[in-house]
């Protein structure tokens, strides 16, 4: 029984090493040779935005917790320091003192509130959500000219999915149409910065707001 147990382990671990470098879009090594994504990392933040935007997420996250607890579901996605605020909150006051934290945190440029007023989504919408993040992450890496994997976020909330960022304007359509030809997404949400093709590989921070 011992035999067949570690194929079965080894199994399972090459699988999740696989998955996470798929969603990494980090080159795949088979066979000696090497496997490149059509993706690359290319951040189009400053080394400083991309640490104030983790920061931006923990400290919001943080003070809305310590403000309203569990009774409210609430994902905090900041990306050149504009932050969206997803999830799900009890009433629209509550919106509103979710939106004021988060617009109190230190270093937040700009903020999108779609936060939705209703009960708290189930563990398995949740699943269900992550998987269609997955899907959508896989379905990207197959598109060639898609250069920055590191450009834009993905998340969903019950079945919709948001992208923020920095893309060009092909960038944002492609985005948008392999999102829309995933099974089980309802609507997909851009909250991009728009930035000219030629600045494309440029990867600094700008104080342009971008459109949804």
């Amino acid at each position: 029984m011992i035999a067949p147990l570690s194929r079965t382990l080894g199994t399972v671990l090459a699988s999740l090493m696989l998955a996470s470098a798929l969603s990494a879009c980090a080159p795949l090594v088979i066979g000696g040779g090497a496997v490149v994504g059509a993706m690359v990392a290319t951040d189009r933040r400053t080394t400083g935005t991309q640490v104030d935007d983790q920061g931006i997420e923990l400290r919001a996250s943080g003070r809305i917790t310590e403000a309203l607890g569990d009774r409210v579901h609430v994902n905090i996605t900041s990306y050149n320091r504009q932050v969206l605020i997803t999830g799900e909150v009890p009433t629209e006051a509550d919106s509103q003192r979710v939106l004021a934290i988060v617009q109190n945190v230190q270093n937040v440029r700009s903020t999108v509130n779609a936060l939705a007023v209703m009960p708290n989504s189930s563990l398995s919408e949740r699943s269900n959500d992550t998987y269609i993040t997955g899907k959508v992450r896989a379905k990207l890496v197959d598109i060639e000219d898609l250069a920055a994997s590191s450009a834009f976020k993905v998340i969903t909330e019950r079945g919709e999915v948001y992208f923020l960022g920095r893309v060009t304007q092909h960038e944002s359509d492609q985005l948008t149409a392999a999102a829309r030809s995933i099974d089980g997404v309802r609507k997909v949400v851009r909250v991009f910065e728009i930035i000219p093709a030629a600045t494309a590989g440029q990867g600094t921070a700008t104080g342009a707001s971008g459109g949804k």
